[in-house]
């Protein structure tokens, strides 16, 4: 029987003896690979963190202790210590398990996390929380180093340290974020005691003190005992002493005795501090070790190669599509720079970055700098593009509006992952960058139906005198042919795709090959549809818009977003301003709520934004003056 088996709470997890610990990470291990190679998801992180986890829930006292893990894809075998092993292979599919932890998942779960540097934040204010209710208990924030490159974290430390509450922070630090760390705070933590030139200074500082003549032992003994001591100079501790917070490390996170042997004097303390804790991405799994970007998220692998079982479509993805494409436009215009917040893979940058490693900056996990470093260089001349993930983009909205809006400065923001994207769930579903961009003045938004339309467009966003944004789904494409010269899209122009005169349909981006498919149905149905795509969101083409409902009043508009002023909201807004009444509309796109997790096909059956939900929504509305139909809000305005 494994040892894992007995554990249905921590609780148990304290009756094992230390000797047993270790066997127990091998078990979680095995877990965890087992079940990601089935299911995918955040692998490499979460192999470096099983002693982590085991340690904290061995000394500390969950959920009355708080343990925030930041991000929360560090988390499976917090997970696997909490009584979740039995709904373990479950994990990331729909109505099971998060990839992330989630309070309404568990009691064990602080806080709800899926973006970085959140930790430290809800730390001190649950800190704050306790004191000022007489809690005594302990606070705990594990954060990952990557996450420090986040300037919430740092504006976290700035407190915590004036306000000396009893919080401790666990760094988690393996070299990496999604992709290796960059930046000088990455630099700063490298400096550790294991390198044996900073052992050797160390000691020949320690010889040079006590051979002064008279009073060398002496100095020798207050400058270990001294805070401004040589250690605040050579290791990570000057930078984090320096906000007033005490300093402990770098350790060893994968020995268990030391592991728990620190945590348990640093119970006792009262007020902040930081363990530096030195992990290995992916663990004891040669694969994930030798590559632990391709394992930070992975899909489905075979666990003795490593390789990737998902067979390689022979369609590129989006963000493929969108790399290439940069490429072949930088070579045309110098001008043109690329951004990245940490993700130079994940947004298809990494070849860029090959071919123009001096106009490629990755700033790490800083959205909001991203956004604002862009508006500078902007503003010397530039013509800078921020890619970056939809769900993402939502951290720098103060920036977007504030630093690029305002002034119009010419900043394209390359949107990737916008729409549903499966198996991350709420947190990572990008289902507001329409209604949110579409508001602000200044701003072009643009979807693409196709790869090949999103190489038009991002081409129509370089030569573009002002901020545009082009949005495009997950995912492999659709298969169309590319043109091999890339020309500009008129800005604030649909296209009609098919004519037909019972209904009108207006899409937006992924939502019209939706459309088409739906299309299709319905004319063996007797019903012919017009499909128009839209392709802009902002300068919504208001006269063409206008010209087909007066010929053919009937209309629905589909979306990937939410129905809330996105797209819908937008032609709504448009016929109205228009001095239409004679017009029966339904507006497909996501409800007041959160997207689950799951597989993106079932979401979007499931809320209703795709071919089926367009196929019953024109059924109805032909038969029917008003309909309410389940997941789609209705309008019909009759005479």
């Amino acid at each position: 029987m494994r040892i894992l088996d007995t554990i249905d709470n921590p609780s148990h997890l304290k009756r094992l003896p230390r000797s047993d610990l270790p066997l127990l990470a091998g078990e979680i291990r095995a877990r965890i690979i087992n079940v990601v190679s089935k299911r995918g998801g955040h692998l490499a992180s979460s192999l470096g963190t099983v002693e982590l986890a085991i340690a904290l829930h061995y000394v500390f006292d969950a959920p009355q202790d708080k343990i925030i893990w930041d991000v929360g894809h560090q988390a499976y075998a917090h997970k696997l210590l909490t009584g979740r092993e039995p709904q373990f292979d479950s994990l990331r599919r729909f109505r099971g398990l998060s990839g992330f932890t989630r309070t309404c998942e568990s009691p064990y779960d602080a806080l709800t996390t899926g973006h970085a540097s959140t930790s430290l934040s809800a730390g001190l204010g649950m800190t704050c929380g306790k004191d000022l209710n007489n809690d005594p208990a302990k606070v705990v924030a594990v954060i990952g180093d990557g996450a420090m490159t986040g300037g919430m974290a740092y504006e976290a430390l700035n407190q915590a340290g004036h306000l000396k509450k009893n919080l401790l922070i666990i760094l988690n630090d393996n070299n990496m974020s999604i992709a290796p760390n960059v930046g000088a705070v990455s630099s700063i933590l490298s400096r550790t005691f294991s390198k044996k030139k900073v052992q050797t200074a160390v000691r020949e500082f320690g010889d040079f003190l006590k051979s002064l003549p008279g009073i060398g032992r002496d100095v020798y003994q207050l400058a270990k005992r001294s805070k401004v001591s040589f250690k605040s100079f050579v290791t990570p501790g000057m930078l984090f002493e320096a906000f007033n917070v005490e300093y402990f490390g770098p350790i060893d996170g994968h020995n268990l005795e030391r592991l728990i042997e620190m945590l348990d004097n640093l119970k006792k303390l009262d007020e902040p501090v930081l363990l530096h804790v030195k992990t290995k991405k992916g663990k004891d799994y040669k694969p994930a070790e030798q590559n632990p970007v391709h394992f930070h998220g992975c899909s489905c692998f075979d666990i003795e190669t490593g390789r990737s079982l998902n067979q390689k479509s022979a369609i590129p993805s989006y963000t493929a599509v969108f790399g290439d494409t940069m490429i072949e436009l930088a070579r045309q215009d110098p001008r043109i720079v690329a951004i990245t917040a940490a993700m130079s893979e994940g947004t298809g940058l990494t070849r860029f970055a090959e071919a123009y490693p001096a106009r490629f900056f990755d700033v790490g996990i800083a959205k909001q700098h991203a956004v604002t470093f862009a508006a500078g260089l902007a503003a010397e001349g530039l013509k800078p593009v921020v890619a970056i993930y939809s769900t993402f983009l939502q951290r720098a909205y103060d920036q977007i509006i504030h630093d690029v809006c305002l002034e119009g400065l010419p900043v394209v923001f390359a949107i990737d992952r916008g729409g549903i994207v499966g198996e991350d769930g709420p947190t990572h579903q990008g289902l507001f960058d329409l209604s949110y961009l579409r508001s602000l003045p200044n701003m072009v938004v643009m979807a693409p139906r196709d790869e090949n339309e999103l190489r038009h467009m991002l081409n129509t966003a370089i030569h573009h005198n002002g901020p545009i944004a082009v949005r495009y789904p997950r995912g492999t494409a659709v298969g169309v042919k590319l043109d091999t010269r890339l020309h500009t899209v008129p800005i604030g122009k649909a296209e009609i795709l098919k004519k037909g005169d019972d209904m009108l349909i207006l899409a937006i981006g992924r939502s019209v090959q939706e459309a088409l498919k739906a299309r299709f149905r319905l004319t063996k149905r007797g019903i012919e549809a017009t499909v128009l795509d839209g392709r802009f969101v902002k300068p919504l083409d208001s006269e063409g818009i206008v010209s087909l409902a007066l010929r053919v009043p009937r209309i629905i508009t589909v979306e990937e977003n939410m129905r809330q002023g996105g797209f819908g909201s937008a032609v709504l807004e448009c016929l109205s301003d228009a001095g239409l009444t004679d017009i029966a509309m339904h507006r497909i796109g996501i409800g007041d709520t959160f997207v689950e997790h799951g597989n993106p096909q079932l979401l979007r059956s499931r809320y209703s934004v795709d071919a089926t939900a367009i196929v019953q929504a024109a059924q109805r509305s032909c038969s029917a003056p008003w309909i309410e139909i389940a997941g789609v809000q209705s309008l019909c305005v009759l005479n």
